[in-house]
């Protein structure tokens, strides 16, 4: 398994890591449902995406507008 370094601005404006570990390298929409779950769990269990099935990455569109966050950089870790 590879250890994968997100890096992304967070809701307060500052970069921010997460590292997780996948087989091969997330694609965004895996890193933000990720993240989500790192930094809200409570969203993450809840269905709150009235986007799913309907556009392109909803989770990644969804932090973006209701928690700020997006998502820089997805890189191995050496």
């Amino acid at each position: 398994m590879q250890t994968w370094k997100v890096l992304f601005v967070d809701d307060h404006g500052v970069q921010s890591v997460e590292q997780f570990t996948c087989e091969q390298k997330p694609s965004l929409e895996d890193a933000a449902q990720m993240i989500r779950a790192k930094l809200l769990p409570v969203a993450a269990e809840l269905n709150l995406n009235d986007l799913e099935g309907r556009i392109a990455e909803p989770t990644v569109k969804s932090l973006k507008t209701q928690n700020s966050i997006q998502i820089l950089s997805i890189t191995p870790v050496a």
